[in-house]
């Protein structure tokens, strides 16, 4: 992911109260105009500061929106570990579940996906945020649920990645279709069944 900032001129500090200002005008912006038609400039009146504390922060549009959209999405995922990998999975099906029908991600996160397809900064970027943090949380609630031999030595983390996160994207992001909670737990029942018997190959 391209992170690297440009040194502010002098001994400015960058003051974390304007940052987070930025983060969440971007956030804003993004959700009610996608990223399309998202500006520095919009983003800076928003946040109620000059274009140039933008640029003292990320040297253009895409760094920035790569990096605020990126270091949510890593800390949207919990890393559960309540005992059992049942309520673990429960755990993180209602958390992403959640955090992708909030009102700013539910308008976000269709968007990116279509930038995506039309950029590969973005398709690359988002592809690695994403995909690390996920493979590792379900690394580690796989990792322990095979510790408690509650799932085969051989369970593949990505495997349950794709199972456990595959179906609420499809439902929430790209189909656009309300879930409550009885969907859930059919949903933890099935991909507990899936990986149980994912090692019989």
């Amino acid at each position: 992911m391209a992170t690297a900032k440009r040194v502010p001129a002098g001994a400015a500090v960058l003051r974390g109260d304007i940052t987070k200002a930025i983060r969440n005008a971007v956030m804003h912006e993004l959700a009610e105009v996608g990223y399309g038609r998202l500006s520095i400039e919009a983003v800076a009146r928003r946040a109620g500061v000059g274009k140039t504390a933008i640029y003292r922060r990320w040297s253009n549009k895409l760094e920035m929106v790569l990096e605020i959209v990126s270091g949510v999405a890593e800390r949207s995922v919990p890393m559960p570990d309540t005992g059992s990998f049942a309520t673990d999975l429960q755990l993180l099906l209602f958390v992403v579940s959640k955090a992708l029908q909030h009102r700013i991600a539910s308008q976000i996160v269709p968007d990116l996906m279509a930038e995506a397809a039309r950029n590969p900064k973005i398709a690359e970027t988002l592809q690695k945020a994403l995909r690390t943090h996920q493979l590792a949380v379900a690394g580690k609630i796989v990792g322990q649920a095979v510790e408690r031999g509650e799932l085969p030595a051989d369970t593949d983390p990505d495997l349950a990645v794709d199972l456990i996160v595959g179906p609420l994207y499809w439902r929430l992001a790209v189909a656009r279709t309300p879930i409550g909670d009885d969907y859930l737990e059919q949903l933890a029942g099935a991909v507990i069944a899936a990986l149980r018997g994912s090692s019989a190959r």
